[in-house]
């Protein structure tokens, strides 16, 4: 048995957050069953590879929640879960007609769960935005607002992962309070909130009127170019125990005793002396050079490398399952290892409304 077998979560949540914390839940036992449009789908099905990384382990069920018929379908799905997930933009879900109270009055175990761009409330719940805007409002792109730099942040689409981790964390604790209570919980996830929470260290000091910690003046905190022109990262961040060996090991033994406010207050220096020293040799002799000295240090490796790394390898963070189609695919793994194991996937990517008529006939089987 996994942890969440026995939870059902319906999910009307498409592209990128909301599949995110299926996924992770879907992974532990869950049976997550997509919600989706007849004939058109998840949004992110355009992008085939992309919804394939985010919708393993689930099952489709294709229904139009504005056809009378198929919104009484999802009012029985419903009926019979444990948790709803939604991604709509707030007043949707109370315009169909399937708001919170609706459903807790059909199901008052439900935990209901919305993930939105700024959360339910708020003077700017109704403003369109993707996750730049979130990281922007929230701060994450502090370092371009002091310095009116228009340099766009990486792809990552941190605001939408970190809402699908944190609507995962209030399912499962929602699930855990109804243990106790009986009843479930409306969750209100908002992107933008969490970044908030993610900047806690920089937002706290400043409103409290204290400096930010400043562990990026580190000379060996930062990325350097080897002579085969690849990247390593070297990430000492305040320890001067870890400053003296790399000092030996690149020949800068004049200054191996410089405590951290000494390395700070000489940081454009000691870079650039780090950075030659580095230029000198392959990455993989510095591999080699640095793990013997036990310095903190790892390969800036590129997307087909990290595929291919031994480590991740030997984790157990690749599996290769097959699709409805019976292709055969490769996915991470749940990173979340029980008892010397990855409890997921399981299995692979549904196929748009594969699984309507058969989740539909298990509602008629248990009423």
């Amino acid at each position: 048995m996994l942890q969440l077998d026995g939870i059902r979560i319906v999910s009307l949540a498409g592209q990128y957050p909301g599949p995110y914390a299926t996924l992770l839940l879907a992974d532990l036992g869950a049976d997550v069953i997509m919600v989706e449009r007849p004939g058109v789908g998840d949004p992110a099905r355009q992008f085939p590879a992309f919804h394939a990384a985010l919708n393993r382990n689930k099952r489709s069920v294709a229904l139009d929640l504005k056809a009378d018929g198929d919104k009484q379908r999802f009012r029985d799905l419903v009926a019979s879960a444990d948790v709803l997930l939604e991604g709509f933009r707030p007043g949707t879900m109370q315009r169909l007609g399937l708001c919170f109270q609706s459903m807790a009055s059909i199901n008052p175990r439900l935990v209901y769960a919305s993930i939105s761009g700024f959360g339910q409330t708020g003077p700017y719940r109704d403003r369109p935005a993707h996750d730049l805007s979130y990281q922007a409002l929230a701060g994450f792109l502090y370092v371009q607002a002091a310095n009116r730099s228009t340099q766009a942040p990486s792809d990552i689409a941190v605001g939408d992962l970190s809402s699908g981790m944190f609507a995962a964390l209030g399912i499962l604790a929602a699930l855990l309070a109804r243990t106790r209570t009986g009843k479930g919980a409306y969750i209100d996830v908002s992107m933008t909130d969490g970044l908030l929470s993610w900047m806690s260290v920089m937002v706290g000091p400043v409103m409290n009127g204290e400096p930010l910690a400043d562990i990026a003046a580190e000379p060996a905190y930062g990325l350097f170019e080897c002579r085969d022109g690849k990247l390593l990262s070297l990430s000492i961040a305040h320890e001067d125990w870890f400053w003296r060996p790399l000092c030996e090991l690149i020949g800068m033994e004049d200054v191996a005793d410089l405590k951290r406010a000494q390395r700070t207050q000489r940081e454009i220096e000691l870079v650039a002396r780090i950075g030659k020293a580095i230029a000198a040799a392959p990455r993989s002799q510095w591999a080699e050079k640095l793990d013997a000295a036990g310095i903190p240090w790892g390969p800036v490796n590129t997307i087909d490398e990290v595929a291919a790394d031994p480590h991740f390898l030997e984790r157990g963070l690749f599996r290769e399952l097959a699709d409805s189609n019976g292709r055969r695919r490769r996915y991470v793994a749940q990173p979340l290892i029980f008892d010397g194991r990855h409890p997921g996937p399981t299995r692979g990517v549904p196929a748009l409304g594969e699984h309507t008529d058969e989740v539909l006939a298990e509602l008629t089987r248990t009423t």
